[in-house]
């Protein structure tokens, strides 16, 4: 009886390849192991055991497998569900999923090794002078890989040069296949073993009398010895003795000391050990709890709508500690790197090193570390905190998820697929554990506040802040009128000078929110008008001041930024709008006295870029802080007064269904930073539009009134959570291309589902990285099956993609495009 295996490799195919494989490997592997397969003419990849059968591929010759990669699973049955899951529903293939999902340190890459063909005399004569190189290079190195070649020869494609070789038999080629994570192995030292005795001790000390500096090396090493009972880090016995490196080398190459290596976690909790008790709850915590629970034994997903520091986090908090009392994992998601850094802090108090932190700015050793301890059930990773990949780790005993912000647009992924949403997947994940999810936010997204609304989920809300402390005191500023009456000073009205001047003498700190960075997102010449464009996107340049360059924020392109027009030579160069850079130069030169620090995505690049912008301000080293959507997101800072924002205007007329639900959470976000204490905080928002609902709604925090309109809106125009909808972009560098292609796809789509179509349209940035983009939208009523639409889609893809014509043109299927 032959056997074979379905394998999912990390490329985007819609259906899985079959291999062969012999009785004992079929008796050892597991579904959720890795293995190494052939694929295409020459290339190896890590693969997924997805199923293991005795089925005959019936097009094609099943190959061999190359080797088997672990000894347990790394992938379980839970895990493979909700891949299919995320599949299926996101209309990706599981190849997608397993490259989101996996560290890339488990998926092993290939490299060609190329080397001399030993079973054969060569004849120097028929080889050309490139070839000759090679050869000749190959002489003296056992082997070499393509791009040794390629440096060798001085050119960036040496296939074929290697292809003639091949032809020539000079050389042999094959694939070698390297593991990318490596443990990390820290070096320690002790004395070695013969210089136990006393008597061969006091010898060694005697002969080292005359190497004062060998000496001291290995007193220190006794008394290091004798006050911590560890053993020693050859670092730290370098740094107690402030011996060289080459010191301790010279006593590890007499034999006096022996050098050994140990295992270690990158990841590491830096506490003592003594955690410190979770909180007293106030009475409104304590009903939300108590609510919660009931909740929870009729619903598995309940809603928390709290008020911005109305103490939500004391209440997950509760929720994680009974979990873990039950022997449960915990899984809690946030939407920015940034309040993870603040967060950690807090549930290491009380959690100790059984928190795990699980986001994109570790490096990918230290991913693979957290997935392996959370895969092994390790006392580490009882809590997992993480953004929204962590989704994905391997959980045994999931009991609790909290999806805390869920109403963040940071929770979906857009490129490249699966483009999932985190909130939606945490609670198909929990569903597939039989766990509970809450999602917890001061301004719910109408999709959930729509379904708690319908029973779907169950909701509780705490109105009141913590400690009753009063919700800020929002102001409305006209800064058209401010402009008329020329009380402007660049961007600032006079009534936010005078709060920022009153917070600041009274030793606040204060906030100032522009949801932009850079210095000004466009450059004209005064004299003919023109503006800098980016040579591959249909947008403007923006100047970043600090390195005097324009950039483009969707491509990255940069040039250096120009003295005088580029038409018309004109030194008359003028900057319009403001970013996050131009405030803070603005802001220095009214407050020259005080510290002023800027918070966007140019700050906060490094690993720990958001660490200590957060912790600065903690610690009260930063008065002003500027900062764009980055700083709203449930950072609790207890010394911050006042928060401005400077122009609420170019959120509102965004072109997007969502824009006025969006501007209603970033600003309401942004404002509960302000008076997290007993000191009344203060909010001015800067309008040229002071009476929009909007903002009416904001500086009244009436959630309800917003959420009303907006649905009324949404039922109108057909748009979620009333419909759902799929977007489908069409890309393409030949704008004729991608108008035909986008043309024919809207008319098989209109044939399908009728007036529920819209498009093709161009979105406001019609072409990012040279390639021109078209959307179409297809709106699904509540009545219409959701699998049978996506048939019906995936179908009309395929033939589209039949279509010699439209080949080239990138389809890319958007489901519930948030």
């Amino acid at each position: 009886m032959q056997h074979f295996i379905d394998v999912i490799i990390p490329v985007p195919l819609q259906k899985l390849f079959t291999y062969s494989i012999t009785a004992a490997e079929s008796d050892f592997l597991k579904v959720g192991m890795r293995v190494s397969v052939p694929f295409g003419k020459s290339k190896i990849y890590t693969g997924i055991v997805y199923k293991i059968h005795s089925e005959a591929p019936e097009v094609y010759e099943a190959k061999d497998i190359h080797q088997i990669l672990d000894d347990t699973p790394i992938i379980n049955e839970q895990q493979l569900r909700l891949w299919q899951w995320i599949a299926s529903y996101y209309m990706c293939t599981l190849g997608d999923v397993m490259r989101a999902a996996l560290p890339s340190a488990f998926i092993l890459e290939s490299e060609t090794i190329i080397s001399k063909n030993t079973q054969k005399e060569i004849d120097e004569s028929i080889l050309k002078d490139d070839e000759f190189l090679v050869f000749d290079a190959l002489q003296f190195q056992s082997s070499l890989k393509i791009h040794d070649i390629s440096n060798i020869l001085g050119i960036k494609n040496a296939l074929p040069i290697i292809k003639r070789l091949i032809e020539k038999e000079v050389i042999s080629v094959e694939e070698e296949v390297y593991e990318k994570y490596k443990p990390k192995l820290v070096r320690y030292v002790r004395l070695h073993n013969s210089y136990t005795s006393e008597v061969h001790l006091h010898q060694l000390l005697d002969d080292l009398s005359r190497a004062p500096k060998q000496h001291k090396v290995i007193m220190t090493l006794f008394s290091l010895s004798a006050s911590t009972k560890k053993p020693i880090k050859v670092a730290d016995l370098t740094k107690a003795s402030e011996a060289s490196s080459s010191i301790i080398k010279a006593l590890i190459d007499k034999g006096i000391l022996e050098e050994y290596y140990i295992q270690t976690d990158r990841v590491e909790y830096k506490g003592d050990g003594n955690n410190e008790d979770t909180k007293r709850l106030n009475e409104n915590q304590e009903a939300a709890l108590t609510e919660i629970k009931e909740a929870f034994k009729t619903q598995s997903v309940v809603l928390l709508h709290g008020v911005t520091s109305s103490g939500k986090t004391e209440v997950y908090v509760k929720l994680i500690e009974e979990a873990l009392e039950r022997g449960e994992q915990v899984l809690y998601l946030l939407p920015e790197i940034a309040l993870t850094t603040q967060l950690i802090t807090r549930l290491q108090n009380y959690f100790g090193e059984q928190v795990s932190v699980f986001h994109s700015k570790y490096s990918t050793h230290e991913r693979a570390e957290v997935w392996n301890n959370v895969l092994n059930n390790s006392h580490k990773a009882q809590v997992v905190l993480g953004a929204r990949s962590s989704i994905f780790l391997p959980f045994n005993n999931l009991g609790l998820i909290i999806v805390d912000e869920e109403h963040e647009q940071s929770f979906k992924q857009f490129d490249p697929a699966p483009r999932y949403h985190a909130r939606d997947t945490a609670i198909v994940l929990a569903h597939l554990y039989q766990a509970k999810t809450l999602l917890g936010s001061a301004t719910p997204s109408l999709e959930s506040y729509f379904n708690a609304k319908q029973s779907k989920y169950g909701l509780v809300e705490i109105t009141k802040r913590y400690n009753n402390v009063l919700m800020p005191d929002m102001e409305l500023v006209d800064i058209k009128d401010k402009h008329k009456r020329k009380k402007m000073k660049g961007h600032f009205s006079d009534r936010l000078i005078e709060e920022m001047t009153d917070a600041l003498s009274e030793g606040f700190q204060v906030i100032l929110f522009q949801n932009r960075r850079g210095f000004s997102p466009i450059v004209e010449c005064n004299t003919c008008g023109h503006s800098p464009q980016c040579p591959n996107c249909d947008v403007s340049l923006t100047y970043h001041r600090y390195k005097n360059q324009l950039r483009c924020h969707y491509c990255g392109y940069v040039m250096a930024m120009q003295d005088n027009c580029m038409a018309c030579g004109s030194p008359e160069i003028d900057s319009k709008g403001f970013g996050t850079e131009q405030i803070e130069t603005e802001v220095k030169a009214l407050f020259p006295n005080y510290k002023v620090a800027r918070m966007d995505l140019d700050t906060t690049r490094g690993k720990y870029g958001y660490e200590k912008i957060i912790s600065a301000l903690e610690q009260q080293e930063i008065d002003i802080l500027v900062g764009t959507q980055m700083l709203t997101k449930g950072l609790d800072f207890r010394n911050v007064k006042l928060v401005g924002v400077m122009n609420a205007d170019n959120m509102l007329n965004f072109p997007d269904f969502r824009a006025h639900e969006r501007s209603f959470q970033l600003i309401l976000q942004v404002a509960g930073r302000a008076g997290r204490t007993d000191v009344r905080g203060k909010v001015l928002i800067q309008s040229y539009n002071p009476h929009h609902n909007i903002l009416q709604q904001v500086s009244t925090n009436d959630y309800l009134l917003m959420y009303n309109e907006q649905m009324d809106e949404r039922y109108n125009f057909k748009y979620p959570p009333i419909y759902k909808q799929i977007k489908i972009t069409l890309k393409h560098k030949d704008y004729l291309n991608v108008e035909n292609a986008s043309i024919w796809y809207a008319k098989s789509l209109r044939n399908a589902f009728g007036d529920y179509v819209l498009g093709p349209e161009s979105p406001p940035v019609a072409r990012i990285r040279n390639q021109f983009h078209k959307n179409i939208l297809v709106k699904i009523p509540k009545k219409q099956s959701l699998a049978k639409t996506k048939e019906a889609i995936t179908k009309i893809n395929n033939s589209f993609l039949s279509i010699k014509d439209f080949r080239s043109v990138k389809v890319v299927l958007n489901v519930d495009n948030f």
